[in-house]
């Protein structure tokens, strides 16, 4: 599983050019799940994320959480962030999970971020479809975190 996070001042998700997620200052974070994710691999990350510090405290430094600052997230699927580029130039998804399973985890990565943190605004896209991102990179501030790495 992959969640790659960017700490935004305002980022917004329209299907069919409707907003259908919206924020202001959080992070936006892209779900990628991959075969053999589970919902315990997607606890391990989500409390990763829910805990980084990489808000900027008085003293500049990045020290402070989405808790701190009041912050909120934005969630939104991407299959593609399993391309396999190794072998000429259009990009494999042999390593993405099954889309069943897939938005399974997806649902259950909406469900534990909103029990983790019952009064934070979370919003999200809508799997599967042909989403429009927008997002203003506060930074720019952009982490990858890895299930296989953690």
């Amino acid at each position: 599983m992959r969640f790659l996070i960017q700490r935004v001042s305002a980022a917004d998700v329209k299907v069919d050019n409707e907003i259908v997620g919206q924020i202001d200052k959080g992070f936006l974070v892209l779900i990628g799940v991959c075969e053999g994710d589970t919902e315990q691999t997607a606890d391990k990350l989500v409390k990763k994320m829910l805990g980084l510090r990489i808000f900027e405290d008085e003293n500049g430094k990045t020290n402070l959480s989405l808790d701190d600052v009041g912050g909120s997230l934005l969630l939104v699927s991407q299959f593609t962030l399993y391309a396999d580029c190794k072998k000429g130039y259009r990009p494999g998804f042999s390593r993405a999970g099954d889309p069943a399973r897939a938005n399974e985890l997806y649902e259950y990565i909406k469900k534990a971020c909103r029990e983790g943190r019952p009064g934070m605004r979370i919003e999200s896209g809508i799997f599967g479809a042909d989403m429009k991102v927008s997002l203003t990179n506060d930074g720019p501030f952009t982490i990858i975190l890895d299930s296989s790495e953690l």
